[in-house]
């Protein structure tokens, strides 16, 4: 190991995969225990080793999870099981007892605190940061969601709103702009909390900003993946 492999290293948390299953459609249930003293906000994300370490490769073999859940010891992660990415492979091997290698939580994608109204959109790649930002709210949140198949949508704290996506692409979808413009009674100041495909992040936000008027301030936007972008593929 390099010395810039070692930096590498010293920056990340080591927790035990306790358990790995799965948890419905093609999500995988991940615990990671051993992992106290993480400082953690609802809707921020970890970066997992999913390969062999390498400072060069570092973009290649760390991919962004949002946390499910985290109590002071274990962190739990939904990730998605299927697919033929390095991402996809690491959650379909995993096996109990083995040790997991990652950044410590980060990211801006958290609450607004003192918010009147909140309003989630996004599809279901959203819906782990989702889940968690809900929990914290107690359910006094909306949300619009949008899912291929039912069996992929997880359980969401609030009043939401499930759009059946079936066979089409998640890309660029005017399904959920068209869901959120036939939204009615809300509360003047809600944030609008965006995240999920990129291109389709972008239309819900120029509808808010354009048709609905609604403050650039009160709109946050976390796009997680989009076609054809290295890291975001």
């Amino acid at each position: 190991m390099g010395r810039g492999d070692w930096v590498l290293e010293r920056l990340l948390v080591r927790g035990a995969a306790t358990a790995v299953e799965d948890a419905g459609g093609r999500w995988r249930r991940v615990r990671l225990e051993g992992v106290g003293g993480l400082d953690w906000k609802p809707g921020q994300h970890v970066r997992v080793q999913v390969g062999e370490l390498s400072l060069r490769a570092a973009r290649d073999l760390l991919r962004t999870y949002s946390v499910w859940d985290y109590d002071g010891d274990a962190l739990e992660l939904r990730v998605f099981g299927h697919g033929e990415g390095p991402g996809a492979r690491w959650a379909q091997e995993l096996k109990p007892d083995t040790q997991v290698m990652f950044k410590a939580p980060e990211g801006g994608f958290t609450v607004r605190e003192g918010a009147p109204g909140h309003l989630f959109v996004g599809e279901e790649t959203a819906s782990v940061a989702f889940g968690a930002m809900m929990r914290s709210l107690d359910g006094k949140a909306r949300a619009v969601v949008e899912a291929g198949d039912t069996a992929d949508r997880l359980p969401l704290d609030g009043d939401v709103a499930w759009l059946d996506r079936g066979t089409d692409s998640a890309f660029d979808s005017a399904r959920l702009v068209e869901a959120v413009a036939s939204l009615e009674g809300i509360t003047p100041g809600t944030v609008a909390y965006l995240a999920g495909e990129a291109k389709t992040c972008q239309a819900v936000k120029r509808h808010l900003l354009h048709d609905r008027d609604w403050p650039r301030r009160d709109i946050v936007v976390k796009p997680f993946w989009t076609p054809g972008r290295r890291g975001m593929d």
